[in-house]
């Protein structure tokens, strides 16, 4: 079996945006790289150890934990109004030489020499910082162009090495689908669905069981099985309520006790950024199903053409080659992301997106969601198919699996394009 990610250095990821660099802007740009560590998780331990507010911390991406990654974040100097009341500001201080700034943060009633100082450089063993310059905006998914990946897949047979080679001759030709990857799909809980799906339909109380029951791979023993006992107790609110061990825990059952169908309020207070997560996780969900289906009607739609690659939240089909029609077809069809009001590019693919809706018991309307304020779905646009840019190929003896090959990648995708799917494309 092919190994990729055996270490974080076979999985490399360079994050590259476009950054409107301003001298006093009021945003600090820190380059972050990071070993082992997922964004959110490193961001909120940085706002621990740097005595900042979270809700100043801002990224345009969340990066794979099990991989070298970098990528751009920045640090408001003057803290939002979330952040509870917490008067700081974030500034920078023109060194000696009147070159790069150095970050300082204080109580706008205190002077220069009582500041809380931030470092312009920050190297720890798995993460480092460094500030890089000033905008007057928050990094966001906006700024980025893309990615630059350095993948290493090893163990690979001889076979494997010729089979994956001819592969990418393919691919270089007529790209591959550009579909959500696994890591999309974090909050997919196998037994119950997506809390989002759960919140369209008005299901509330499923909603809520997903968030505080569902079991996902890298859950610890003793995760899941506290998942599983609310899972299996669900509605007795007294007894979820003994083995509550967080302060939401304890609150959404004691809330819960006097108000046994009051699961909109629970539901309202879980943040925005993990509300953003759920919507996006089903929103993906549903955009893959219909590139499945325009891929399995298309005239290349036969046995022979396709491959299936196992995914969690449903398979991902994959053509080998395209012809003329079909490439000319696929390599400019934009399809929006599923939500109220889309326009389909064509009859064809707004005939197969009603199909998802319906198969899935949905309506457009029900994307306007009233009752959940802190995400919304939106209909960006995203393209069909992809083809790595800038691809280098070389294979050698794997040091690590000896008496097997390794194969190193290099390759620029487009910014929410998946390294990873290109990788499932050449051994599916």
């Amino acid at each position: 079996m092919i190994k990729v990610k055996a270490r974080p250095e076979d999985f490399i990821v360079e994050e590259v945006a476009d950054l409107p660099f301003q001298r006093d802007g009021n945003f600090c740009v820190y380059l972050l790289k990071k070993r082992g560590w997922n964004t959110v998780d490193i961001l909120k331990m940085l706002s621990r150890k740097l005595n900042i507010p979270y809700a100043s911390f801002s990224y345009g991406g969340k990066k794979d934990k099990y991989a070298l990654t970098s990528q751009y974040i920045t640090i408001a100097r003057q803290i939002p109004s979330t952040s509870q009341g917490k008067d700081f500001v974030v500034g920078v201080q023109p060194n000696d030489k009147g070159g790069m700034k150095r970050p300082w943060i204080k109580s706008p009633n205190s002077t220069l020499t009582h500041a809380y100082s931030v470092p312009s450089k920050i190297d720890e063993e798995n993460y480092s910082t460094s500030l890089v310059g000033c905008m007057d905006r928050p990094m966001g998914p906006d700024l980025i162009t893309g990615n630059r990946f350095q993948i290493a897949v090893r163990n690979l047979t001889d076979d494997d090495l010729a089979s994956a080679l001819g592969e990418i001759d393919l691919v270089k030709q007529d790209g591959y689908p550009n579909y959500f990857d696994d890591q999309r799909f974090g909050s997919f809980d196998a037994r119950q669905g997506f809390i989002a799906e759960k919140i369209l339909k008005k299901h509330y109380s499923g909603a809520l069981k997903i968030y505080f029951s569902g079991i996902h791979p890298e859950d610890s023993k003793e995760e899941k099985e506290h998942r599983k006992f609310f899972y299996e107790n669900w509605g007795n609110w007294r007894v979820c309520l003994t083995r509550a061990t967080s302060k939401f825990e304890r609150e959404t059952f004691r809330y819960l006790e006097k108000h046994p169908k009051g699961f909109i309020p629970i539901l309202q207070r879980i943040s925005h950024e993990k509300m953003v997560l759920f919507f996006s996780a089903y929103q993906s969900h549903l955009w893959n199903e219909v590139l499945r289906k325009i891929l399995r009607h298309s005239e290349q739609g036969e046995e022979s053409c396709l491959k299936i690659s196992r995914g969690i939240a449903g398979d991902y089909i994959l053509y080998t080659q395209l012809d003329d029609r079909n490439k000319a077809y696929l390599s400019g069809l934009i399809i929006p992301m599923p939500a109220s009001n889309i326009r389909m590019p064509d009859a064809f693919t707004k005939n197969l997106y009603a199909e998802v809706l319906k198969e899935n018991n949905l309506k457009s309307s029900l994307f306007n969601i009233r009752k959940i304020r802190q995400a919304f779905f939106k209909g960006i646009e995203r393209r069909a198919i992809v083809t790595p840019e800038d691809l280098s190929v070389d294979s050698a003896e794997d040091e690590i699996y000896q008496g097997r090959k390794k194969l190193a990648l290099k390759f620029f995708l487009p910014r929410g394009c998946y390294g990873t799917m290109f990788i499932k494309r050449l051994f599916c």
